[in-house]
């Protein structure tokens, strides 16, 4: 049976990949150094044979090394800091765990001969004015250092791809939400309607964000991972529909629930619109979203009543 390592396994979106690789029946090895993931996340997986978790930082290059071995057929590399208002207190963090990081994962890659899915994000694109969607050509402008650390990482990627014909997939999903996220627009709205308080919204809350779900992130990171015809590509997920942040509030609140507008701390971070073309993906692929933003909230709120 081949193995896949994923770093960054006990995160958010780690936690619903290692899912979707042992559902197609691959042995996963996780590595995350618990700062933002969680063991919790991967309680799931304890009786697994087919799942062994290593606690270790992509900081430290012989721990990467470590990942690999003669059965490892591919990486999914997802460990980042990726707060970015913490990134514009802290930006060294990023870039250590964002670049120094991935270049250990990279080494590692280039050593084994191992393919690698490189987990980028869609906060690197510029903004966009018009209806259409962002598709992979659209103009990268980065407005913190997170965005600007997860650019770079992608750029050394490519670099790897060009350089020594090493198999990489770069992958831009949009905002992805669900079960087992800490933070985020999404679950922090849901709280806080569960809980009887009232929805806070960041600025005039006018912005958009296109919306993809947890599971739908995963198949997309996997199915993209292993595809020969993404190698070398970069291919985003999303639903192709965008929605204000004044209307997912709506979409949320329960009869009852008060929505209010609070000052944004670092206004000049935030991305005005945030639409996905997924059309590439869907014809190098095949690969399209399962779940609409209702479902999806939905599924999210029965998770947290169930907690």
């Amino acid at each position: 049976m081949s193995t896949v390592a994923v770093t960054g396994a006990a995160g958010f979106i780690g936690r619903w990949v290692v899912d979707e690789l042992l559902d197609r029946g691959y042995d996963v090895i996780g590595l995350d150094d618990l700062s933002n993931g969680s063991p919790e996340n991967l309680a799931t997986f304890e009786d697994e044979d087919a799942f062994e978790f290593r606690k270790g930082d992509v900081r430290d290059a012989t721990t990467v090394e470590n990942l690999f071995d003669a059965d490892t057929t591919a990486c999914i590399h997802l460990a980042a800091e990726i707060d970015v208002h913490e990134s514009l207190e802290r930006p060294e963090d990023h870039f250590e765990a964002n670049v120094v990081g991935t270049q250990h994962v990279l080494e590692a890659c280039r050593a084994t001969d191992t393919r690698i899915g490189l987990m980028g994000t869609c906060m690197v694109y510029d903004m966009a004015d018009s209806k259409a969607g962002i598709d992979e050509t659209h103009p990268v402008k980065p407005a913190s250092p997170y965005a600007g650390t997860k650019l770079a990482a992608e750029n050394i990627a490519e670099s790897y791809y060009h350089g020594y014909d090493l198999p990489v997939t770069l992958l831009r999903p949009f905002n992805t939400y669900g079960p087992f996220q800490e933070v985020g627009v999404v679950p922090i709205f849901v709280e806080r309607d569960l809980a009887g308080e009232s929805i806070q919204i960041y600025g005039d809350g006018t912005q958009t964000r296109d919306l993809l779900y947890a599971p739908d992130c995963a198949r997309f990171v996997v199915d993209a991972t292993f595809s020969d015809a993404a190698v070398g590509e970069v291919l985003n997920a999303g639903t192709g529909r965008d929605v204000s942040i004044n209307e997912l509030a709506q979409l949320i609140a329960s009869e009852g629930t008060d929505i209010e507008h609070v000052e944004h701390h670092h206004p000049q971070s935030e991305v005005p619109k945030l639409l996905c073309d997924p059309s590439k993906a869907s014809e190098v692929l095949g690969w399209e979203p399962e779940y609409t933003l209702e479902e999806g909230i939905g599924e999210l709120r029965a998770w947290l009543e169930d907690r």
